[in-house]
């Protein structure tokens, strides 16, 4: 599909779309975040001919779509997998009592400049410390990257600076309500691929897939590193229901071609209004084509 047409569609079809139908739930401003698909995540578990008893996210990162399952209980349990040691700690913390504790940490931080970088420049000191540095880099670092070499923003939104995302009472009432459904969840620091063999046989289980992307994965994510190929190799071996997003590259839309799954391009609006194209790809390819794919402005 030209990339006119592709546009010309998915600007017709915004208007049907609720963006308020998609509530914040993540304390992570995660780059890549998958918050402009949670509409179309909802879709395709209702129309599954079961409930699933599991929901499993093995490339958890912000988690949102995750929290969405857990929170809507539209799956029975959900079990968020992440390998960056940093972004799990924070998980950690959130799921456990000390959920509440990081919450309180968080409104009560004197915000300035001089506190944050003596924050970040500290040795953790405990899982509560090193998850407190994660939120708090993830909320004064360039577009939410938690990557090596990441810098501290400036300008910041609408030239607010430094403190411009960094909202302590809304990340204390998103962690305090995690918390509370936290006997809905269970997490796993761990490596993704490991979770798919050990799981993709289960029943009724399904599986978001959203793996770090073959053209921008170095720069956006600490832990980028994956065999694509062992990846897809791995659903097309199972009978498991899933859907996956990717970059849209001649690596996947190959790897798709070769295991006969179904893949449809969205048009997705990124940071300043930018637009580009993703794949989503699923086994059933009847029910991807009959839905209408388009965009939600980025979180």
């Amino acid at each position: 599909m030209a990339q006119a047409e592709l546009m010309t569609n998915a600007i017709q079809l915004d208007r049907l779309v609720n963006v308020s139908s998609v509530p914040q739930r993540s304390p992570f401003r995660y780059p890549g975040g998958k918050t402009w698909l949670v509409p179309l995540v909802r879709k395709w578990l209702h129309q599954l001919p079961f409930r699933p008893k599991l929901f499993v996210e093995p490339f958890a990162g912000g988690g949102i779509t995750g929290l969405t399952v857990a929170f809507e209980e539209l799956a029975d349990r959900v079990l968020l997998v992440e390998l960056d040691q940093d972004v799990a700690r924070v998980w950690e913390v959130i799921l456990e009592r000390s959920g509440n504790r990081l919450a309180r940490r968080i409104e009560d931080f004197q915000f300035n400049p001089e506190s944050v970088v003596a924050c970040l420049s500290s040795k953790a000191r405990s899982k509560l410390d090193s998850a407190f540095q994660t939120i708090l880099r993830n909320r004064v670092q360039h577009g939410g990257i938690l990557a090596p070499g990441a810098s501290l923003m400036k300008e910041g939104e609408n030239g607010k600076g430094l403190g411009s995302r960094w909202y302590p009472e809304t990340l204390g009432r998103r962690i305090r309500a995690i918390n509370a459904i936290s006997n809905r969840i269970d997490f796993l620091q761990g490596d993704g691929l490991m979770c798919l063999r050990q799981n993709v046989e289960k029943k009724n289980s399904v599986f978001f897939i959203d793996p770090p992307y073959t053209v921008t994965g170095r720069r956006l994510y600490a832990c980028s590193d994956l065999d694509h190929s062992e990846l897809f190799k791995i659903l097309a071996e199972s009978d498991c229901e899933f859907l996956m997003t990717y970059d849209r590259s001649s690596e996947i839309e190959s790897l798709a071609d070769s295991y006969g799954f179904a893949y449809e391009e969205v048009l997705m609006q990124g940071r300043l209004n930018q637009r580009k194209t993703e794949l989503i790809i699923t086994r059933d390819r009847a029910w991807l084509k009959k839905e209408p794919l388009t965009s939600l402005p980025f979180p």
